[in-house]
């Protein structure tokens, strides 16, 4: 039996819980627990787009059940994050799936991809990065996805490549797109020392980490 239990990942550990309730809570700006269009625009320092973002809140992927016009609870945070930080899984591909899906047709069209990376162009103009244009970016996705129908990507394209999660990236996470495409080295070693962790399992590891040195760093200052 393992007696670390932040360790059985076959199940949501105290670890996980805690990463979720204080990313929850910084963005949680009045504390009232329901967070705004403008919390959430500040997650993961404002990595994702406007246009993904009010896609959300139309709640285009998922309802919420917060009970409140315009406002995500918890509960639907945790939808959120868990989407957000491992595209890789069959409930995250289908969420980010109905956020891009603008017409609700079950197919993802190339007009629909490009609406969502004006946005991401712009982005990377703002920050002097070298701008990739949507034509390449579609021939490089396609390539990857290998849809079975030229031009309409459906749920199940997504669901049979291991990269899907990039497509999403590509098309509203700069800062997921940008670390996919320079593919940092370190990364590259941990997934191959620990290939049984998920995306979402390093995610929780490092976050955890993270607040738990702040904690320890703000008690240390509270008792100089």
């Amino acid at each position: 039996d393992e007696e670390d239990i932040n360790k059985v990942l076959r199940y949501f550990s105290y670890e996980h819980f805690y990463v979720i309730y204080c990313k929850f809570w910084e963005l949680d700006s009045d504390h009232d627990f329901l967070i705004d269009k403008e919390d959430l625009l500040r997650y993961g320092n404002h990595a994702l787009t406007y246009r993904a973002v009010d896609r959300v809140f139309a709640e285009a992927p998922r309802r919420f059940v917060s009970g409140v016009r315009g406002k995500m609870g918890f509960e639907d945070f945790v939808w959120f994050i868990l989407s957000e930080e491992d595209k890789s899984t069959p409930l995250a591909l289908e969420y980010w799936f109905r956020c891009v899906d603008l017409d609700g047709n079950s197919a993802l069209t190339p007009s629909e991809c490009s609406f969502f990376y004006e946005e991401q162009l712009q982005r990377m103009e703002c920050l002097s990065q070298e701008p990739v244009l949507f034509e390449d970016i579609l021939c490089q996705m396609s390539d990857m996805l290998s849809p079975q129908e030229q031009g309409r990507i459906t749920l199940r394209d997504l669901r049979r490549c291991k990269l899907a999660g990039n497509f999403f990236n590509v098309l509203f996470n700069l800062n997921k797109f940008i670390a996919f495409e320079t593919r940092d080295p370190f990364l590259i070693r941990q997934e191959r020392e620990e290939p049984h962790l998920t995306e979402w399992d390093r995610f929780a590891r490092a976050e955890y980490i993270r607040l738990s040195m702040e904690e320890e760093e703000g008690m240390a200052d509270g008792g100089e």
